[in-house]
């Protein structure tokens, strides 16, 4: 036995693409073209999966703010945020995110990961209970093992399932950890939140919402799926990342709670990391400012994503099971799945291609993310590339 027999089956999976010369797991971008295009794997192509939601990864001002504290903070702190790593502009983005959300705390975290696993990981600990959506995201599962709380699953979005799981708990659902993301990010799907908040209101426990692919998207002013559904007040933890909306890299947590204050000194994804470069923080700073002043934006990406999606759906293909800026084709062959993801390259589309255990099901998905600075002609690049596959004939692929 070896250390790395466990690893045979991806062992094999890459000997095979790299036969077939298609490589789609880290395709390397070589050129930056602007917010929606790029060179990729020596193919100029419309980028349909960056998560690049408004499209704010080159706009000026935000490029400036990052410049300017490159030169005065020079490229990052060497240190946590408990050393030497806590900058003014680092408690400035914590006072101007809770500000935001309308929340009294806020912590601001090196990236997204470190974010969501690290309240995971935290907030509950052996003897208490997580009750966790079914298809969370890895970052979520990662902490939730990393907590030593016991951990109970509840079928993905839906409500009377957590419910009856937490009835079965009794007495100690009160003192249970809820998690849920508000927009899924494979297949874009909306948690029920408010259906979920009845059931937390009704059992008991807290609820954290990991709002990574709905910043920015959702509500009258943003803030996500909790304002959206107007229950903001009964979440009472809301983390993300500053890697998908706002254009950079980082993650956060905000609540009303004041132990979270108390509670970022025992979370370990905070104190044994780097903290954000400054230029980061100063693009991010700015990037929250302009998605509050710019709603144009928000509106923008749901014309994108309602014009890929319809597309998508005329086309033939099985699609998400709603709209968002997260639309993907579900595809059951992997090896079509791979074609596919090759032959849009070669198209001028570059999408995500995504497979079992990292799809919610054991089937692939092509999975495209929309962006405000994606024009209609575009759009509808990207929806002739995939025209050109052929919904369901997998001969027009090989």
């Amino acid at each position: 036995m070896s250390l790395f027999d466990k690893f045979q089956p991806l062992i094999d999976i890459r000997a095979e693409l790299e036969q077939a010369g298609v490589m789609p797991f880290g395709a390397v971008t070589e050129k930056i073209l602007s917010p929606t295009e790029a060179i990729v794997d020596g193919q100029r192509v419309i980028l349909a999966g960056t998560n690049n939601y408004l499209g704010l990864t080159f706009e000026p001002e935000c490029l400036e703010a990052a410049q300017r504290a490159l030169a005065e903070q020079g490229t990052g702190t060497t240190g946590s945020r408990m050393a030497n790593g806590t900058f003014a502009g680092h408690l400035a983005l914590e006072q101007e995110l809770a500000a935001f959300f309308g929340k009294q705390h806020c912590i601001v975290f090196s990236t997204g990961y470190a974010a969501t696993m690290g309240l995971a990981s935290t907030l509950a600990g052996p003897g208490d209970v997580i009750v966790l959506d079914a298809d969370s995201h890895a970052s979520l599962y990662d902490g939730v093992r990393l907590s030593g709380a016991e951990i109970v699953r509840f079928r993905h979005n839906d409500a009377a399932d957590l419910d009856k799981r937490l009835r079965r708990l009794g007495e100690r659902s009160a003192n249970t950890l809820i998690i849920v993301e508000g927009i899924y990010s494979m297949l874009g799907d909306q948690a029920p939140l408010a259906d979920i908040v009845e059931v937390k209101k009704r059992r008991g426990g807290l609820l954290l919402v990991d709002e990574a692919h709905s910043l920015g998207m959702l509500g009258e002013h943003g803030r996500g799926v909790a304002e959206a559904a107007g229950v903001e007040d009964e979440v009472d933890f809301i983390v993300g990342t500053f890697s998908k909306s706002l254009g950079a890299i980082g993650g956060y947590c905000v609540s009303d709670h004041a132990e979270l204050e108390a509670i970022r000194f025992a979370i370990r994804s905070y104190i044994f990391t780097a903290s954000p470069s400054p230029s980061v923080i100063a693009s991010t700073r700015v990037a929250l400012r302009l998605m509050q002043e710019r709603p144009q934006l928000r509106r923008r990406l749901w014309d994108n994503a309602q014009r890929l999606y319809d597309g998508l759906k005329s086309l033939g293909f099985k699609v998400s099971p709603q709209v968002s800026p997260v639309v993907a084709v579900t595809i059951e062959d992997r090896d079509w799945a791979i074609a596919c993801w090759s032959r849009l390259l070669q198209r001028g589309a570059y999408v995500n291609l995504v497979m079992p255990p990292a799809s919610p099901t054991t089937d692939s998905l092509l999975r495209c993310s929309v962006s405000a600075a994606h024009t209609p002609a575009q759009i509808d690049r990207i929806l002739e590339a995939f025209a050109s596959l052929g919904a369901g004939d997998k001969q027009a692929v090989k």
